[in-house]
């Protein structure tokens, strides 16, 4: 397996903070949520890093995102396992979709991370931090896994069509670097 090693230059920490600060208002601003419930679409800058960069840049800013969105727009209290949780799902958008994104792995990494990471680890937490018991809040975070997982493989279809292939254009091109 060949270790890469790629310099942080200018250009990776721009698109960095542009993607968390669209990751910011998309998921504070523009998500409907309830204490246990919340649907937005906050994954996209993250899913745009991970094609763009790759998975340890995909889950350094949705970690990053997390924590300062928290912080800054808080709607209850921080629990560093929601950005432990961001930051895995960050990973796997970039493990899945950074060399070749295809369908399979679009609904691979969709399916990871909305029934591994959102409904059982993200379900946990919010066990924990709530005191909820973990088997009662499961139903209605299954019902939410299922629709997100149609709702952002559907998404990323449409957006691989339409913008990744243009984004990706706009990021190599030696003249931005």
């Amino acid at each position: 397996m060949e270790i890469r090693k790629r310099k942080i230059n200018v250009r990776i920490v721009v698109i960095m903070g542009l993607m968390i600060a669209m990751q910011i208002i998309l998921t504070r601003f523009l998500s409907i949520q309830a204490w246990n419930i919340k649907i937005g679409f906050g994954f996209i800058p993250i899913v745009i890093t991970a094609i763009v960069l790759g998975p340890v840049e995909a889950g350094i800013t949705a970690g990053i995102a997390d924590f300062l969105g928290t912080i800054m727009f808080p709607i209850g209290p921080y629990f560093p396992g929601f950005t432990l949780t961001q930051v895995a799902m960050g990973i796997t958008w970039g493990l899945f979709l950074n060399k070749k994104m295809t369908l399979p792995r679009t609904i691979g990494a969709c399916a990871v991370n909305n029934f591994v990471f959102s409904l059982f680890l993200n379900t946990l937490w919010i066990s924990i931090l709530y005191g909820s018991p973990y088997i009662a809040l499961i139903p209605t975070r299954v019902m939410q896994a299922a629709f997100l997982f149609c709702v952002d493989t559907m998404i990323i279809i449409i957006l691989k069509e339409v913008l990744f292939k243009r984004i990706k254009v706009l990021f190599e091109n030696p003249l931005v670097s």
